[in-house]
């Protein structure tokens, strides 16, 4: 195969979604079953995919780039030409995720078939799912930071409209304009980032804008400015990836479909944001990678507290996925790349799985969410409760699942971490983490399969979900087994996804003080000075390998301890949960009420953002309309004044002289009668009155 066979490959996987969608969106109503074209269409995407993924994987040991001049801006000010190229990058990890999107997708579409039968809407939400699919297509393909920019706005539209598909419902409808807006505040500090990134380069391309910087270009001449580029654009990871503070909206968004959370809010769209980081890894400087690893640490402890209480199970489920994502993002910032994007892919399969069966439980369960009416539908359905256990095994960390192959990688970059650094309090998050997730999953698992049925009428009634969508299910399950990455159960390192597939990127910073694993490059000197101390590449080795075996037994020793407690407290019934609650009440309302970060945000940013616009809407009416309208009093009132003084002065002066003229004339109209002998006697009469005026002394 010719690389110019394998980039019109994946155009048209990245096109195929979109023209299903264009055509179910406009043709759907009239041809109900055109849902199926888009389950083909996805079906063929896979396919291509997959013959995309081994080929590169097998025959092309370098990076394709296919581009073209999309914008070119003359003479710009201060910077002359300017090219804006839009392109296709086909590296490794693009063909792994282009796998892992398709795949999840096609499963996803196929599960949809049975779950949403019947839904008024049937076919308009197939045509979203194609929509949402070409837009993370679209980030996972592009070698520029632009055009990413560009389909992360199109995930941003589609994982509204698929949210919210059940509009009619007020809680869907806010949790989609939850997504929407949380996700925008991210998305301007991402935007600014970029900003900086070209005015200084005059490019969106990530290879371009790399080597410059390798060769000594740097934002304004300064490290910090690029501290703050690379921060900048995480802050629109921290919205798609659902980092604190921007976490809250994940939780909200189960309102949507059940196969809509498997696909965006365990696989694809919320994986965006680590996809990015791994794409901008290379520019980030040490104090910036710091900022990421306490993010994404703190990000996993506080979704795992609060995911230890809750009863909805796909709210426990949201929780552990922001949880697992903060473990992603904690391993970028500590360096460990080449386990943050393994287990970027491992956890989407298991997630993926874990949402859809928890889908296939609440299906047989006429729609019931709460775990606390669930219990003893392990007999009722199987499949689903074997296929939720193993998946359920591989997110706890347990040995011959894929979660412990990438967990423990993680686990060890904090280990290293922490001795090189110092920075304990990172590792310590980590491995507590670990226990609480192994603990919070057992106990879901435990109420939902295990023990005696809480709602009979509802248990007689529950039965196997049909083959649609278990199938799924038994696929993504199967791919949490550890034989499809390594050989090796206990150690990823000489497995082919590590040694052959995904290896961290050389580091580009010129003389910058800089933190980063080497994994796979044991004999390449690279100089890195953390707080004082330069360390190379092997050195990075040694250290990790110290932390190998400590981090695996520390894991394991943890989660068969969460797992040992949620068999204790909901099993065996040995401790009374429910009475220890109540001891302590105020931390269980505290994890149940999620922080109260929600209730926070509402008394703060919420209500602040409300206020501030009743303030702005007073100042408006009363100052600016209230300046307006007394503009215009005055204006009327100096009118009214005007016009009473041309009435009755001007025109009052004019009226009285033409009145007093009239009055005058008609009076002595009188005295002209015509006649010679009244005149006479007028002339008489004036001689003697002026006579008797002017008599002689």
């Amino acid at each position: 195969m010719s690389e110019s066979l394998l980039v019109n490959l994946s155009i048209a996987i990245l096109f195929l979604p979109l023209i299903g969608f264009a055509i179910v969106v406009i043709l759907g109503k009239r041809f109900p079953k055109l849902y199926l074209l888009e389950v083909g269409i996805l079906t063929i995407a896979f396919i291509l995919s997959l013959i995309v993924m081994f080929s590169k994987l097998s025959y092309f040991p370098k990076d394709i780039v296919s581009e073209f001049t999309w914008i070119t801006i003359g003479n710009a000010p201060l910077n002359g030409v300017i090219n804006i190229d839009l392109g296709i990058k086909i590296d490794n990890i693009t063909v792994l995720m282009l796998f892992v999107v398709n795949l999840i997708s096609m499963l996803v579409h196929y599960y949809s078939i049975e779950y949403m039968h019947g839904d008024k809407r049937y076919t308009r939400y197939f045509s979203y799912l194609g929509l949402f699919t070409f837009s993370m297509l679209g980030i996972v393909l592009t070698h520029n930071i632009l055009m990413m920019y560009i389909f992360w706005e199109l995930v941003g539209v589609s994982s509204y409209l698929l949210i919210g598909f059940w509009f009619e419902k007020k809680s869907a409808s806010d949790a989609g304009k939850k997504a929407f807006i949380v996700n925008r505040i991210g998305d301007i500090g991402m935007f600014i980032g970029i900003l900086i990134l070209f005015t200084n380069y005059h490019t969106f391309t990530f290879d371009t804008i790399f080597e410059q910087i390798k060769n000594g270009v740097i934002p304004f001449s300064s490290n910090a400015w690029l501290t703050a580029a690379g921060i900048l654009i995480f802050m629109g990871a921290v919205g798609k990836s659902a980092q604190f503070p921007l976490h809250v909206w994940l939780p909200d968004a189960m309102e949507g479909p059940t196969p809509v959370s498997a696909l965006i809010h365990a696989a694809t769209m919320v994986a965006a944001g680590v996809y990015l980081v791994t794409r901008i890894f290379v520019l980030l400087t040490a104090d910036a990678m710091l900022v990421i690893a306490v993010v994404g640490a703190f990000t996993s402890f506080i979704a795992a507290t609060i995911a230890i209480t809750q009863n909805d199970i796909k709210k426990v489920l949201a929780y552990s996925t922001v949880s697992q994502l903060g473990y992603m993002i904690m391993s970028l910032g500590v360096g460990a790349y080449a386990f943050a994007f393994f287990h970027l892919v491992t956890h989407a399969f298991f997630k993926a799985s874990l949402f859809l069966g928890s889908g296939s439980v609440i299906h047989a369960m006429h729609h019931e969410q709460d775990i606390r009416n669930m219990g003893g539908l392990k007999k009722k359905m199987p499949l689903t409760y074997a296929t939720f256990l193993i998946s359920t095994l591989a997110i706890s960390g347990v040995p011959f699942t894929s979660g412990f192959l990438s967990k423990d990688g993680i686990l060890a970059g904090t280990l290293a971490f922490g001795k090189l650094t110092g920075h304990w309090l990172i590792p310590i998050i980590a491995f507590t983490v670990a226990g609480m997730t192994a603990f919070y999953m057992f106990r879901l698992v435990l109420l939902t399969f295990h023990g005696e049925p809480r709602d009979h009428h509802k248990f007689d009634h529950a039965h196997e979900s049909p083959k649609l969508m278990v199938v799924p299910l038994i696929i993504l399950a199967t791919l949490s087994i550890f034989i499809w990455y390594t050989p090796n159960p206990i150690g990823a390192n000489q497995g082919w996804f590590l040694k052959s597939w995904v290896k961290t990127p050389q580091q580009v910073i010129p003389n910058e003080t800089r933190f980063s694993f080497m994994v796979g490059k044991e004999n390449h000197e690279v100089n890195v000075e953390e707080h004082g101390e330069i360390v190379n590449s092997l050195e990075y080795t040694e250290t990790m390998h110290w932390a190998h075996y400590k981090a695996m037994f520390a894991s394991l020793a943890l989660a068969g301890l969460g797992i040992l407690l949620a068999f204790m407290f909901y099993a065996w019934k040995k401790f009374d949960a429910d009475k220890l609650a109540e001891k302590i009440k105020g931390l269980y309302n505290f994890s149940l009420n999620k922080w109260y970060l929600d209730e926070l945000y509402d008394a703060t940013a919420v209500s602040g953002t409300l206020n501030t616009g009743k303030g702005l809407s007073l100042f408006d009416q009363k100052i600016v309309d209230g300046a307006v309208n007394g503009s215009a009093w005055l204006t009327r009132f100096t009118s009214k004044l005007s016009g009473l003084f041309d009435t009755y002065v001007v025109d009052g002066l004019v009226n009285f002289s033409a009145f007093f003229s009239g009055f005058v004339g008609l009076n002595f109209r009188k005295l002209q009668t015509g006649k010679v002998q009244t005149y006479i006697v007028y002339v008489v009469f004036a001689v003697i009155i002026l006579l008797f005026f002017f008599k002689p002394f």
